[in-house]
């Protein structure tokens, strides 16, 4: 059995499973402001749960193409106090954010499973912070940051740039001390690559999960390249698209889908599940 050493918890990972996202932020692309206040976070979080995700990822920091930082301190103010209500829901919390002292308050808490990083640990001190802890890591690829990435960018042979750069980051958390069995790889769809660099990745997942050499995480919900393949210009109406994106993600060797809608998802894997057990009955 695959498992994923996640905080308080162990995670199956034997099959794909699918991680709900909380969006405590204004300007979120797809779901900002929903679920802003800590009360709204957790009814959504319970709502997530009940529908199937495995785990909860919490995020405070909008990091959509072109989105402006925010502060550590507003940071803090808005994931602590949900951190405090959904800590205790019973399954592993994931927190979504890529700043060393952001990690390090919430890590105190002892209500954080996974660290669930678009900058692979990279802001200074990062590393250092998290080793030791027991939680999961996810360490995601990106090129540039949020407020430019989408402006040019460009790669010679991107499956091989994004799974070496992953296997790099891999490699730097294990010599540190960092279990493998601890660390998932995010090939960061829509993080500095175009639509053509995005569709690669998705062909060449297992390719980028064979260099990174640790279970990947994808987040290919609601978004822009989805949009792009559709037509549909509304993040809240890609949701078909957006389950046959979690479905080639999983074809692919993907272990854990971050996605917004959690129902359809599940229940999309439930069935692909049945049809490719050994022995399953089609009735």
């Amino acid at each position: 059995m695959q498992t994923l050493s996640c905080g308080r918890y162990a995670l199956d990972l034997s099959r794909p499973v699918v991680m709900g996202i909380v969006n405590v932020t204004p300007d979120s692309f797809s779901d900002g402001g929903r679920h802003h206040a800590p009360e709204q976070a957790l009814a959504h979080a319970q709502r997530l749960i009940d529908e199937g995700a495995a785990l909860i990822d919490i995020g405070g920091e909008s990091t959509r193409p072109g989105a402006p930082e925010v502060s550590v301190d507003e940071e803090l103010a808005r994931v602590m106090p949900v951190l405090e209500l959904v800590g205790s829901l019973g399954v592993p919390v994931s927190l979504d954010t890529r700043r060393t002292a952001v990690m390090r308050a919430a890590l105190a808490t002892g209500l954080v499973d996974l660290i669930n990083d678009v900058s692979a640990l990279e802001d200074e001190g990062a590393l250092e912070v998290v080793t030791g802890r027991g939680v999961a890591i996810c360490l995601m690829h990106k090129q540039g940051n949020p407020d430019t990435m989408q402006q040019a960018p460009a790669y010679g042979d991107v499956v091989d740039e994004v799974g070496g750069y992953l296997a790099r980051r891999v490699a730097l958390c294990v010599d540190a001390g960092i279990e493998r069995e601890r660390l998932l790889a995010d090939p960061g769809f829509g993080f500095g690559k175009t639509l053509a660099h995005n569709l690669a990745l998705l062909r060449g997942l297992g390719r980028v999960e064979q260099m990174a050499g640790v279970p990947l995480l994808t987040g290919l919900s609601r978004k822009s390249m989805l949009g792009a393949i559709t037509g549909e210009a509304d993040p809240q109406q890609r949701l078909g698209a957006s389950v046959s994106a979690a479905l080639a993600a999983a074809r692919g060797g993907a272990r854990v889908l971050r996605v917004h809608d959690v129902k359809a998802t599940w229940q999309a894997l439930a069935v692909e599940a049945a049809l490719t057990a050994d022995g399953g009955d089609a009735a």
